[in-house]
């Protein structure tokens, strides 16, 4: 019997237009009311992430920024965090900008971004579906480096940094990966997705890599639920379709790739699912919970 079921939202729930299906929702209600924690991990803004929580009823957990931030949405408290420090992602912020590479920045409220490229594009793209209290919030900032360094933020949960070259995209990896105390994402494939614009549908593809803290990951805030609510190892069921998804896949009872993920993922996996396009999370969940 599975206790805890913890989904990545973007390619696993969320299919291509960002979106969780009518279907899935009512499987995911009917696994709610059967007693099964429902927890999302995602890379994504705390806020983005509460917003998709509260939309499908998973009301109690939830995991931002890989394993940055866990949030108790019953107390309205955070109850682990590892977020990167300011002097971190000033750093890296410096590196790219020399370098003329794109980047964005996460804290618990908003994405910090110098244009509407790569994933902010996808996301300013939800935020046209969305009404205002659900937008993600995306700032536009010329100058990130001084904007960061005068501002009095202080926590950070990621840096997400894209190029559509994989020449450019693996140099800059090579450089950040010499920035001691933090953990760079292995990812060796494009991001792919799809905006609409009218009846048209735009590609968006790019290489990307996220910077976090040292030893940032979803598995490590996965272990603090099951601490608490004394959750063993077996009960937990894990569906993803990255390479931030590979440690929690690898380790829950039940490890579930989505039916596009790479072989990396797919090799650690116990079951592989249909796409999130076809309501792979779904099926996964009527297959072995319901």
């Amino acid at each position: 019997m599975y206790k805890l079921i913890t989904i990545d939202l973007d390619g696993t729930l969320l299919n291509k237009y960002g979106e969780v299906t009518e279907y899935t929702k009512n499987v995911i209600k009917k696994t709610t009311e059967k007693g099964v924690l429902v927890v999302l991990a995602s890379g994504r803004i705390s806020e983005s992430v509460l917003t998709i929580a509260k939309e499908i009823g998973a009301n109690k957990y939830y995991i931002s920024g890989n394993g940055s931030v866990l949030y108790d949405m019953q107390k309205d408290e955070i109850i682990y965090e590892n977020y990167l420090n300011k002097e971190k992602v000033l750093e890296i912020i410096e590196l790219c900008d020399k370098n003329s590479i794109y980047y964005n920045i996460y804290t618990e409220n908003a994405v910090l971004a110098k244009s509407l490229n790569y994933n902010v594009a996808f996301y300013n793209y939800e935020n046209t579906k969305k009404s205002s209290d659900k937008k993600t919030d995306i700032n536009i900032v010329d100058d990130m480096y001084n904007y960061i360094k005068n501002s009095n933020i202080n926590k950070f949960l990621k840096i997400t940094i894209c190029d559509e070259s994989k020449i450019v995209f693996s140099s800059i990896i090579k450089k950040i990966k010499n920035i001691e105390d933090i953990d760079v994402l292995e990812v060796s494939h494009m991001s792919q997705k799809k905006i609409k614009t009218g009846t048209k549908e735009v590609e968006v593809g790019y290489f990307y890599t996220e910077v976090s803290s040292k030893n940032v990951d979803k598995w490590y805030a996965i272990e603090k639920v099951m601490q608490i609510e004394n959750i063993k190892q077996e009960e937990v069921m894990a569906l993803g379709d990255n390479n931030n998804d590979i440690i929690m896949i690898k380790n829950a009872g039940l490890g579930v790739a989505m039916g596009h993920s790479n072989n990396e993922v797919k090799k650690v996996a116990d079951y592989i699912t249909e796409n999130n396009n076809e309501d792979g999370v779904a099926k996964a969940i009527e297959k072995y919970v319901l």
